[in-house]
């Protein structure tokens, strides 16, 4: 399965437009545009057709993180007196 479809299959499942998924990727300072996207999506016998590469998927499902469950948010723990 390559990236391409992994990235169509959590569209789908998530029910994401293109425009969550821009707004996904800027959360992890990522700019991609709406025809670099949506080429993404398409056919592989399309002329337009580009293949998703693996930083744009790890920045996707990073972003997805955040999406999802907020900005990580550091636990400061008191000292320990010995």
């Amino acid at each position: 399965m390559s990236n391409n479809d992994i990235l169509k299959k959590l569209r789908v499942a998530l029910e994401l437009n293109n425009e969550d998924i821009i707004k996904i990727l800027e959360l992890v300072n990522f700019k991609v545009t709406k025809s670099e996207l949506g080429s993404f999506f398409r056919s592989e016998d399309h002329p337009n057709f580009k293949p998703c590469g693996d930083q744009i998927l790890r920045n996707f499902l990073n972003g997805l993180v955040i999406f999802k469950r907020g900005p990580r948010v550091e636990k400061l723990t008191p000292p320990t007196i010995d």
